[in-house]
């Protein structure tokens, strides 16, 4: 990207790099810490042409996620997550093309940003 004077980086945080839950602290603090670790990367990046965001998804539908939920009990694919934790739509994203926009020509003044993938949740 250097060479090229051109390009874009998208880094994987979480909806965790933006809010804090109980039991999650190590969790949270690294994904905290990739969105401080993107927004100084972008201001050093930046005038090398190189664009660098974060993507913070909510619950999105992942083979983890269903793991995960069914080592739980909880297999049949509905959002049981309480009131507080449950996004607006009440059901797993299943979008995964932020990514892409970020670093497509029509984000091209996006730059350094965390961008919440989460269905509404970090709105309350």
């Amino acid at each position: 990207m250097r060479a090229q004077g051109t390009g874009a980086i998208v880094n994987n945080s979480s909806l965790g790099g933006l809010i804090g839950l109980p039991e999650r602290a190590a969790y949270h603090a690294s994904k905290h810490g990739v969105i401080g670790l993107t927004k100084s990367a972008a201001v050093e990046y930046a005038p090398r042409g190189i664009r660098i965001n974060a993507i913070c998804p909510g619950v999105i539908e992942t083979p983890m996620v269903t793991r995960h939920t069914r080592r739980a009990g909880r297999g049949d694919g509905r959002d049981h997550a309480g009131p507080a934790h449950r996004p607006p739509p009440g059901h797993r994203g299943r979008d995964r093309r932020r990514r892409l926009w970020l670093c497509s020509p029509a984000a091209s003044f996006v730059l350094g940003v965390a961008l919440p993938v989460d269905g509404g949740f970090t709105t309350h």
